[in-house]
């Protein structure tokens, strides 16, 4: 039986309805099940990377659902305690995906790091801590360690005393486990289960095989996932796992942890996105869009378990309060819905943002174009952006170029996570020589159009930020009234800021499916006021850059000054 294929299938019959991302993930799992492809994979012990088949076996997967079935027991609630822990079908997909994909070679398993965010009271704990059993006892690991983390003790107490709580419920395990105050002990493997937090006196010393980190979201340093993540090194198929439901705090290690996540899933719809990490399975149970929460079909986006291990009539009470009484409803999207709220919301959704449609710049007549600009410090990246139109063509097109200091490279690659390296091997970003960008570049490029493409640029936007130099020495190139200063702020960004909104959504602007403007676009919060006026937030994330998205602005908001005069240039 392959719970994988029957989950995408009642996804893709619409018999199961589930978030965007849940769907993706699943129609690639179903692919890696009929095609077994060659992945490269990076090995930070070699610092190179290493090709591998991976095939998906049935027999592995089912050992592990057969185990929680059999052994593991629910230990709350009068219907259910004493009973045996009889999994739904998403939960065997989910299971079957942690377990089933192996390299045909040694057997090892693909996925290393494992993600499951869902809405409150769809038993992702228990099912954290059958999992966690799971590898204690029947991994075949010698000398296992199995560790339920959390900032805080009594937090990582938790999903451990569930793992505890289920040893107690079954005789056969409980012969073969001791559940001692803090730590659960498996003498034939000489295997542990212990719960660690942040408080912990020391973290030297660990080599775990297992973690589960419980509601990431109430994590607020990432120092305890990366020490107990890279104390795996030694194993050779360990598994982290993430559980959590959406936090009301922004900008911690939720949001990390979120956002790399979803880079990796848009990269399976979208490879030119350079976000690939296949040592990574996320599922992430959500609402699609926010305005989603009051109508019931769309309930079970975010919570996979509704009506069976979530009671709906609950939910339902809840929705209809919030409807009276707006101040819950915060609380409700957040715990209920897996909407990340806050007062600053996210700009655009990925369909929303995204435009594959390419151009071959060569083969257009392009005259005049309108220039924008974000420069940065060592922090950010810088960048650069030169918008045009044709004549009876309503597309709005975009040049582009980005770049980064060459001395910063790898360790921003290492630490963001995201993909530089790649990006200035394709010509997508431009390194600059020592630890921060030289303006330069910057005006270097803006001729290279000029000269190059023949494009002239009567009008470049930028932000007055550290700019004195540079607008001066851009002057001396395209002229005193060329440099047009943008004014950071709602009143003179909401109504550009919109237009471009509207564009963006109706595919007008065409910024030749370029993936570092696809990201910087996705990382725009907006800030809205109380008269419904915008402007860009970037949030105090610093791998969320949202330099490419600020230059577009700044060249859209002299475009929308001066439009008249430039449509009757072209």
């Amino acid at each position: 039986m392959n719970y994988i294929k029957e989950y995408y299938e009642k996804i893709k019959s619409g018999e199961i309805i589930t978030s965007r991302k849940v769907k993706i993930v699943y129609e690639k799992l179903v692919k890696d099940i009929d095609n077994p492809k060659t992945v490269k994979i990076y090995n930070e012990d070699a610092e190179e990377y290493g090709e591998h088949e991976y095939i998906f076996s049935e027999e592995r997967a089912l050992d592990a659902i057969d185990f929680i079935e059999t052994f593991c027991r629910h230990s709350k609630g009068k219907k259910w305690a004493g009973q045996p822990f009889i999994l739904e079908l998403w939960q065997k997909a989910f299971v079957s995906a942690i377990f089933g994909f192996i390299d045909k070679e040694t057997g090892f398993r693909k996925y290393r790091k494992v993600i499951l965010f869902v809405a409150r009271k769809n038993g992702k704990s228990t099912l954290a801590a059958a999992i966690g059993l799971y590898m204690l006892l029947m991994d075949g690991e010698p000398g296992a360690e199995c560790y339920s983390i959390a900032t805080k003790k009594d937090q990582a107490k938790i999903l451990w005393q569930e793992a505890k709580r289920m040893i107690k419920k079954n005789p056969v395990l409980l012969k073969r486990v001791k559940p001692l105050i803090s730590e659960l002990y498996y003498e034939e493997e000489e295997a542990t289960f212990k719960p660690l937090s942040s408080e912990s006196d020391t973290l030297d010393g660990l080599n775990a095989s297992f973690v589960a980190a419980d509601e990431v979201h109430a994590m607020k340093d990432k120092n305890l996932i990366d020490v107990t993540y890279d104390s795996m090194d030694a194993r050779d198929q360990p598994i982290f796992l993430e559980t959590s439901t959406m936090g009301t705090i922004r900008e911690n290690v939720f949001d990390s942890e979120y956002e790399y996540a979803s880079n990796v899933i848009n990269g399976y719809v979208d490879s030119n996105l350079d976000f690939v990490d296949e040592t990574l399975l996320a599922i992430i149970y959500e609402l699609d869009s926010k305005d989603e929460w009051s109508n019931e079909e769309y309930w079970q986006k975010a919570n996979p378990g509704l009506g069976t291990i979530k009671k709906r009539k609950g939910l339902a009470d809840k929705v209809a309060r919030a409807k009276r009484k707006p101040d819950e409803l915060k609380n409700l999207l957040c715990k209920d819905f897996n909407i990340r709220e806050t007062s600053i919301s996210s700009w655009l959704s990925f369909e929303e943002l995204n435009n594959e449609k390419t151009f071959n710049l060569a083969k257009m007549k392009v005259k005049y174009g309108i220039g924008g600009t974000d420069l940065s410090s060592t922090t950010d990246l810088t960048a650069a952006k030169v918008i045009f139109m044709i004549p009876n063509d309503d597309k709005i097109y975009v040049l582009q170029q980005y770049w980064l200091p060459e001395d910063l490279l790898e360790q921003r690659v290492k630490e963001d996570k995201i993909p530089y390296d790649k990006w200035n091997e394709r010509g997508l970003l431009r390194l600059s020589p020592g630890n921060k960008v030289h303006p330069k570049e910057v005006t270097r490029w803006f001729l290279e159009i000029r000269e190059e493409y023949g494009i002239y640029i009567p009008w470049i936007g930028y932000d007055a930020w550290s700019a004195d130099y540079w607008v001066e020495e851009m002057k001396g190139y395209f002229g005193e009234e060329a440099m047009i200063e943008v004014i950071q702020g709602k009143r003179t960004l909401s109504s550009p800021m919109k237009n471009l909104e509207a564009d963006l959504k109706s595919k007008i602007v065409v910024y030749n499916n370029n993936p570092v403007d696809k990201w910087c676009l996705s990382n725009v919060n907006v800030d809205t006021d109380k008269n419904g006026n915008i402007q860009p937030e970037k949030g105090r994330n610093k791998r969320k850059r949202i330099d490419g998205a600020a230059a577009l602005l700044d060249a859209y908001v002299v475009l929308e000054q001066k439009k008249n005069d430039y449509l009757n240039m072209i």
